[in-house]
């Protein structure tokens, strides 16, 4: 099915995990992408790959938290293009300490990634889709920002305003024809952060193909809806009740 046929998609985080598997989804609903990380080559490794596959890949080696090289991203993007459909902030980082044994560059290292990050991005996809007459914006959240890990501090509370974030981009955009959503992921076997701790393998896990599916679903539904928040989770994992 090719549900996103000819659509522009930039992804961020795409050099591996959650980025790569929503990347290779969108390619195989007939998206173009473009592919945002920092190593250049973990990046084009995977945009091999989706040629190999047939289909059409960018890599744009950028840091999301430079706001130079966000701008170059999508000034690439439409030269190559034309235009840009969908953004996925995908990019994330996280650190697992104490809140009291933080320290200040622990806090603004998570914080520029997960949430300033998003912001240029979400910033320059509202540009460009303003002049195009809409476009779609998917934030990947996570359910810390709805119940919280111990020791997580910068994380959670990058997580919490990243919904804040896509509110106010939704809001922003709606006149414009621009949606906005997020979707809150549970356990995902990554190498991200606490994916490999025995409490999450306790608790099962997702993989990243499976959270790429509703992303799909999320990017390809008419212009005129939008699935505006979502929470997805291993049946097993403990979120209701979980304390």
């Amino acid at each position: 099915m090719n549900e996103l046929q000819d659509k522009v998609a930039i992804v961020t985080g795409a050099s591996a995990g959650m980025g790569e598997a929503i990347a290779a989804a969108f390619a195989g609903a007939g998206a173009r992408l473009v592919l945002a990380a920092r190593r250049r080559d973990l990046l084009d490794a995977v945009a091999g790959r989706l040629r190999d596959g047939g289909g059409t890949a960018l890599a744009v080696p950028t840091d999301v938290t430079d706001e130079d090289e966000v701008a170059a991203l999508f000034r690439q993007a439409i030269a190559a293009f034309g235009r840009v459909d969908i953004l996925v902030n995908n990019a994330g980082v996280s650190v697992n300490i104490p809140t009291d044994a933080l320290t200040l560059a622990d806090w603004r290292r998570v914080i520029d990634v997960n949430l300033t990050g998003a912001f240029l991005c979400g910033r320059e996809a509202l540009r460009v889709m303003k002049t195009q007459g809409g476009g779609r914006i998917l934030n990947i959240g996570s359910v810390g920002a709805k119940v919280p890990r111990r020791d997580a501090a910068p994380y959670t509370a990058s997580k919490f305003a990243l919904e804040g974030l896509t509110r106010s981009l939704a809001l922003d955009g709606r006149e414009h024809g621009i949606a906005a959503s997020i979707i809150h992921p549970g356990n995902t076997a990554t190498s991200f952060g606490r994916q490999g701790t025995s409490a999450v393998r306790q608790e099962g896990a997702m993989t990243p193909a499976d959270v790429a599916r509703v992303v799909l679903l999320m990017a390809s539904l008419p212009a005129t809806v939008n699935l505006l928040e979502t929470i997805m989770l291993p049946v097993s994992m403990p979120f209701l009740g979980r304390g």
